[in-house]
């Protein structure tokens, strides 16, 4: 039996219990020999709320918990075992794509997902995305309470480059998105 990774759609905001309840059961339902892992990619996110940044863990994909299953036997048959696993499992709306005949994620994607989870791993993504030509504040830092013009933006270091006026003049500052909020247009 080759295992490989399938995704599951589960009813919105229940991927977590979806995730839970797959995973107590592997062995209540004795299904081991057939599931290896089941995960929900996530990221880490930066906001500021009340003055304060704050980091919290958010799912890539909502709705969607990725699966390491043996689902069909050496002829190509649906495994009766894992397939009723999966069907009887609350929250969970069922495989993604032809749910009858359930396709696995192709060996690139997987690749392409895991170095997407290992890069994600210890990075910070802000959650605000700001473009360039758009008025902020600043919120922090020596510039608190100057406003600029995004004149760059930089979202895998989440800084902007925001051109302020001081003496008259208007100056280039570099600035963490979390320095800023979006100001009013001018």
């Amino acid at each position: 039996m080759e295992k490989r990774w399938y995704v599951l759609q589960a009813l919105s905001g229940k991927e977590n219990k979806v995730l839970d309840w797959l995973q107590r059961h592997i062995q209540l339902d004795e299904v081991q020999e057939y599931v290896d892992e089941v995960l929900i990619p996530t990221e880490k996110v930066s906001e500021v709320r009340n003055g304060k940044k704050n980091t919290r863990v958010q799912k890539m994909f909502p709705g969607y918990v990725l699966i390491h299953m043996a689902l069909y036997g050496e002829e190509g048959e649906i495994l009766e075992k894992p397939w009723q696993y999966i069907q009887d499992t609350p929250e969970l709306i069922g495989f993604v794509g032809n749910r009858q005949r359930p396709k696995a994620l192709t060996e690139r994607e997987v690749e392409d997902l895991l170095n997407q989870l290992e890069e994600k791993k210890d990075q910070v993504k802000p959650k605000v995305n700001f473009e360039p030509g758009e008025a902020v504040k600043v919120t922090d830092g020596a510039f608190l309470g100057q406003e600029g013009i995004v004149e760059e933006v930089n979202p895998e270091q989440g800084k902007l480059k925001v051109n302020v006026t001081i003496f008259d003049r208007e100056v280039p500052v570099e600035l963490e998105y979390w320095q800023v909020e979006r100001g009013e247009q001018k």
